[in-house]
């Protein structure tokens, strides 16, 4: 049986690792993303995503220098984000050392970009991240350029048209949650993981453990990732793992 995960997020901008609520990016959490992974103890967690949320395209070079440095130290699977527009975009992020790369509002605007990341380097490499907001109607819809533009998709739809271009799994982000530190969008992540076959990544709201906990059992998510917690709390991924094997869910044992 597959194991679940525990992912920890990079946010980071300017090559800063940042804090983000609501897609908004004000506080500093740590100046060196490097210095970041060194406080996952014991490689607890399970994989690593670092997300360039810079608003800046000129980000990408020294984008990709960070993602130089933290392969050289990362321990566990790496996926990287942000910029990510052409296929050889994403060949060059896994040359750098990054074993999946996620793709947004590139992959939406121009879906043959999935089969081509796909063809070219597998469907496991290729992931697709949603980011969802509710509309006036309360209606879930997908956000494209870093929440700053709404869709008509509904995320099921645009998940379950990824997944047959050749995604590898899916990365589900609420901007509504996004830093609220209420939980994860449990029915939203619910209404994908009950639709699609391929994986399916929480994130976004996750203030403690039973957050994590109600992704896997609640919202039946693969795998469950945070960022603000686990920077924030001394010994986290650490803590989080133990937590969660303590309730006898499927993850990986610690070393």
């Amino acid at each position: 049986m597959v194991k679940n995960r525990l992912i920890a997020v990079l946010v980071i901008r300017d090559g800063k690792v940042v804090q983000s609520i609501k897609f908004k990016h004000t506080n500093v959490i740590h100046w060196d993303p490097v210095e970041a992974i060194h406080s996952f103890n014991g490689w607890a967690v399970d994989e690593i995503v670092a997300l360039n949320v810079s608003r800046k395209k000129e980000s990408k070079e020294g984008f990709l220098k960070i993602i130089d440095r933290l392969a050289d130290k990362c321990f566990v699977p790496l996926s990287i984000g942000g910029w990510i527009e052409y296929v050889d975009d994403a060949s060059e992020t896994i040359r750098r050392g990054a074993d999946k790369v996620i793709i947004n509002t590139a992959a939406y605007e121009h879906p043959s970009l999935i089969e081509e990341i796909s063809e070219r380097h597998g469907s496991q490499a290729c992931v697709i991240s949603i980011d969802s907001k509710l509309d006036e109607q309360g209606q879930r819809r997908v956000c494209i350029d870093r929440a700053r533009k709404m869709t008509e998709m509904v995320p099921v739809d645009w998940a379950q048209a990824a997944a047959v271009r050749g995604a590898g799994e899916i990365f589900y982000n609420s901007v509504d949650h996004d830093g609220n530190r209420n939980g994860y969008d449990l029915e939203g992540v619910r209404l994908l993981t009950q639709q699609l076959r391929i994986p399916v990544i929480a994130f976004g709201g996750v203030q403690t453990w039973e957050h994590l906990e109600e992704g896997v059992v609640e919202a039946g998510a693969d795998a469950v990732a945070a960022a603000n917690i686990l920077h924030y709390t001394e010994q986290s991924v650490l803590k989080a793992k133990k937590y969660l094997l303590s309730k006898e869910l499927n993850f990986r044992e610690v070393s």
